[in-house]
């Protein structure tokens, strides 16, 4: 019923910036909170930021001060422009957000098919 579609990933060399976009679309009533989470090889899905229907944030400690988050409420969309990137922060980026589909209906949570981000050294 809801899908959300992720962009912008890609290789970049360290110290070198890349936005992620995502865009949800389907039956959508409401949005409230939207995020990133992120993968790397043989780690389980780690947080990386998070960000409110009112535009209050939450990053990791490992990207507070080099990634941002923002979203466009009207488009429905989230971003994520990340600086100075590191081989560290390379993984799969998911975006997800918790979206009521009717009025008075639940909040379901609903997950990107993920965008990889390669950092080389």
């Amino acid at each position: 019923q809801v899908q959300l579609v992720e962009s912008g990933g890609g290789l970049v060399q360290a110290g070198g910036s890349l936005r992620l976009s995502c865009t949800a679309s389907g039956k959508i009533f409401s949005i409230n909170a939207m995020g990133w989470y992120r993968q790397a090889p043989g780690n389980q899905r780690e947080l990386v930021a998070t960000i409110t229907s009112g535009g209050s944030t939450n990053y990791a400690d490992s990207v507070k001060g080099r990634f941002t988050i923002s979203r466009d409420n009207a488009k429905n969309m989230v971003y994520l422009q990340m600086n100075s990137l590191k081989p560290e922060d390379l993984a799969v980026y998911y975006c997800t957000c918790t979206v009521r589909t009717t009025a008075a209906g639940p909040e379901y949570r609903y997950w990107g098919q993920g965008t990889q981000v390669t950092v080389s050294s």
